[in-house]
């Protein structure tokens, strides 16, 4: 969860169809095979690390955000959260990159350095805000200097040096609805710069993470359409 949306949202954040829906994805699309240390950058509440440590085999998560006002470390049982603002070597065998790329100004750039600094076999899971047509207040309101096409995340993943494993969309149900809002509030001259986390009333929240569950039984041959870009890729 981006830092700038804390606070948005009552009750666990597993709750809300966009977070609880990605995580559960993410966890279909690792194939449950978590390795013990997780590196989460630009982690913001760290909600998908927690998901992680909570919800599989892994040890610790180190989450990296220059957001943080401080550092520091949580325990969770037998398992830790370290939160740091930065972080000297890359040092994990899994690296988040959960609605990060989009944040800085030479994605290409970043993502190479951060897999020229992973070892051999380093398993890195993307996602980004998907096609730029998109674009509304949400995204100026958040920092964002892009959205992507698949085919475009495909492209820097692959001149950063790392090795595609899958990729697609998700979140192809709730597409209509979410483009259609956008687009309405721009007809009407009401996109402004503000978060649309908080916006879903409770029974479309229900509907969207019913739809969002039946649509992991195909979320790997999803290469036309969706609300995010997913990459899932390989240190060789």
């Amino acid at each position: 969860m981006d830092v700038k949306e804390t606070g948005l949202l009552e009750g666990r954040l597993e709750d809300h169809w966009d977070y609880g829906s990605k995580a559960r994805a993410m966890m279909v699309l690792l194939q449950g095979k978590i390795p013990e240390t997780i590196v989460d950058m630009g982690a913001g509440s760290a909600f998908f690390s927690r998901y992680l440590l909570e919800h599989s085999g892994a040890r610790e998560a180190w989450c990296l955000d220059p957001a943080y006002p401080s550092e520091c470390d949580e325990v969770i049982g037998p398992k830790v959260l370290h939160y740091r603002r930065g972080m000297d070597r890359l040092e994990g065998d899994l690296v988040l990159l959960m609605d990060v790329l989009e944040h800085v100004d030479d994605d290409l750039a970043f993502l190479r350095s951060l897999a020229g600094g992973a070892k051999r076999g380093t398993r890195f899971f993307i996602t980004v805000p998907a096609f730029p047509r998109l674009w509304s207040g949400h995204d100026v309101f958040l920092g964002h200097r892009r959205r992507y096409t698949l085919s475009g995340l495909r492209r820097v993943v692959k001149d950063a040096g790392l090795e595609e494993k899958k990729a697609g969309y998700y979140f192809a149900a709730v597409l209509p609805m979410a483009a259609a809002a956008r687009w309405g509030r721009k007809i009407a001259g009401r996109d402004t710069a503000r978060s649309q986390l908080g916006e879903v009333p409770p029974i479309l929240n229900g509907l969207f993470k019913a739809l969002c569950l039946l649509e992991l039984k195909v979320i790997e041959g999803n290469d036309l359409a969706g609300l995010t870009v997913y990459c899932f890729a390989d240190k060789p």
